[in-house]
């Protein structure tokens, strides 16, 4: 029984790389690789890990989600990362995207608003290897300033606005991609690049649905 399930699973991942990510215009190679080799079954909540390659979100607790493959994919490309970036996460959620990251970057940090689950993604990151991965409970609004400034800063959340707070620890020439917007309302996805001057840029990636930023400089 247990290696039909892997067989599913395997045929289940070729189809996401295929048609649910390479098939809707995700062209970052890197990108595809590093979700072809993390384990998403893993991150999936207990007793679903078979629709861990469906392009769907799944609740894992706490009123939040792991986001749907494809939505991780175009957030990783919208971050155009390199190998040496150092990458600032929020909303760790299970730590599935924090590991895809990592798979594409030399650091992730990565804050969590919740305890359960920033422990629950702190334990199973550091069971697979993902040293390059490091987690924090905390509001994630006010970002991880310890280790600013970030090359990239992707925040898993709908805010009202781009927290300051967040801007002020991207470094020059760094990309800052995160939702804007109401749960129940509209949502842009948006890119912001701060420039060699300080100031910044912005265009908006489409329309997306997260849960909310919750924080100081999120939503109450």
């Amino acid at each position: 029984m247990a290696a039909a399930l892997d067989r599913g699973l395997e045929r289940a991942r070729q189809r996401m790389l295929t048609r649910h990510l390479a098939g809707r215009g995700i062209g970052d190679q890197r990108v595809i690789d590093a979700m072809a080799v993390v384990p998403r079954e893993l991150f999936a909540p207990r007793g679903r890990a078979h629709e861990a390659y469906a392009d769907r979100p799944l609740p894992i607790g706490m009123g939040q989600t792991i986001s749907q493959p494809y939505m991780v994919a175009r957030m990783a490309e919208a971050l155009e990362l390199s190998p040496g970036d150092r990458v600032l996460e929020v909303g760790t959620g299970s730590g599935y995207s924090a590991a895809v990251l990592g798979r594409l970057c030399t650091a992730v940090y990565t804050v969590e608003r919740h305890t359960s689950l920033a422990e629950g993604a702190r334990a199973l990151l550091h069971k697979l290897g993902y040293d390059s991965v490091r987690v924090r409970y905390g509001d994630g609004s006010l970002g991880w300033p310890e280790h600013a400034p970030y090359d990239a800063i992707v925040v898993a959340a709908a805010g009202p606005g781009v927290p300051g707070s967040l801007r002020d620890q991207l470094g020059p020439g760094g990309r800052l991609v995160m939702p804007l917007g109401t749960g129940g309302g509209r949502q842009a996805l948006v890119r912001e690049r701060r420039s060699a001057m300080g100031g910044f840029s912005r265009e908006e990636l489409g329309s997306v649905r997260f849960v909310p930023l919750i924080g100081d400089e999120g939503w109450a």
